[in-house]
């Protein structure tokens, strides 16, 4: 299974579910309704079992993509979980098989998945320590450090710029 941009697109905005907001985190999909509304426009049905699967899995993957977790911990989640191929016109089609509350659980760590594998690196939490956003960095150097140019690396290179500001001063 090879992912395109829209499964890392959900992959990555499954992961900024958690940001902080006014100092404090905040969980986009805390609540029944806020958490249905999240599944149905990712292409799930919204069931109250698959959001419990759906943070299930957003909760270890957050782990393991900012090191606090360990890859085997989302073995658990794809339990039964097998991909069957089809054969096609063009060749051979993936398709995963799974209880249905549980597919938009496995799509995030299938996701995740093909990511180490074909892009290892490339999702990893923002640099900023006080933001809980990541990032997928798809530029070519692989340099990106900051979930938002324009919010999380503007804010600490005005820090690192005011720290060197204040020791050059004080010397």
């Amino acid at each position: 299974m090879t992912a395109d941009t829209t499964d890392d697109d959900f992959l990555l905005e499954l992961l900024n579910t958690t940001p902080v907001v006014e100092g404090t985190q905040v969980d986009e999909l805390a609540g029944p309704d806020a958490g249905r509304r999240w599944l149905r426009a990712h292409g799930g049905t919204g069931t109250a079992q698959e959001l419990r699967h759906l943070l299930a899995a957003r909760d270890v993957l957050q782990r393991v993509a900012r090191g606090d977790g360990e890859p085997g911990d989302l073995q658990k989640l794809l339990t039964g979980v097998v991909r069957v191929p089809r054969v096609t016109a063009h060749g051979i089609d993936w398709e995963l098989e799974a209880p249905a509350d549980r597919i938009p659980a496995v799509r995030a760590v299938t996701v995740w998945g093909a990511l180490q594998e074909g892009r290892p690196g490339r999702l990893r939490p923002c640099a900023n320590e006080e933001c809980r956003l990541f990032l997928l960095d798809r530029s070519k150097a692989n340099t990106a450090r900051w979930c938002s140019m324009a919010a999380c690396g503007n804010r600490m290179k005005a820090r690192r710029h005011h720290r060197r500001a204040r020791a050059t001063a004080a010397d």
